[in-house]
């Protein structure tokens, strides 16, 4: 089964100085930090702040080649997480077919923001996400960064609250 969730926010790791997608169950008060690279944070800060770049980014040019393929994005998937590493999916429909891509979820979630189509993690990767929280080597336990994580507010979120 799979579980819609939405961005929380966007934020830097105190521990790692990396940033953070924490998403968050719709439907719950569950979170799951995804840890990405400081582009792809950028790429789906870009988006949240709808700040148009100049020039199309990686992401604007994906969605901009899917529509002109007369193609759509219908969702995202968070598949798989592996080795603290996770994996995605992206769904797109053209015509009769749906054909699954597959993708680094950051660069999924980047997309879905710009395709405005719904993010799902399918649920034995949000319980194990949610279980196994894996901060940086050296960080907090676990369950430390669960607490955390689910107790952020808006203020702590900064700037990129959703």
């Amino acid at each position: 089964m799979d579980i819609e969730v939405r961005i929380r926010g966007l934020m830097m790791d105190p521990a790692s100085n990396m940033p953070i997608v924490v998403l968050k169950d719709i439907a719950s008060e569950a979170v799951m930090p995804i840890w990405v690279g400081i582009p792809e944070a950028n790429a789906i800060a870009v988006e949240i702040e709808k700040m148009p770049p100049p020039r199309p980014m990686t992401h604007d040019l994906s969605r901009n080649l899917i529509q002109h393929l007369n193609a759509r994005l219908e969702r995202v998937v968070i598949t798989e997480i592996k080795d603290e590493t996770f994996y995605a999916v992206l769904w797109l429909r053209q015509g009769e077919d749906t054909l699954a891509v597959d993708a680094r979820p950051s660069d999924a979630i980047a997309l879905a923001l710009r395709a405005d189509c719904p993010i799902y993690v399918e649920e034995h990767v949000m319980q194990t996400a949610k279980l196994n929280t894996a901060g940086p080597p050296e960080g907090p336990t676990a369950e430390q960064l669960r607490t955390w994580l689910e107790g952020l507010n808006d203020e702590d979120m900064g700037r990129y609250k959703m």
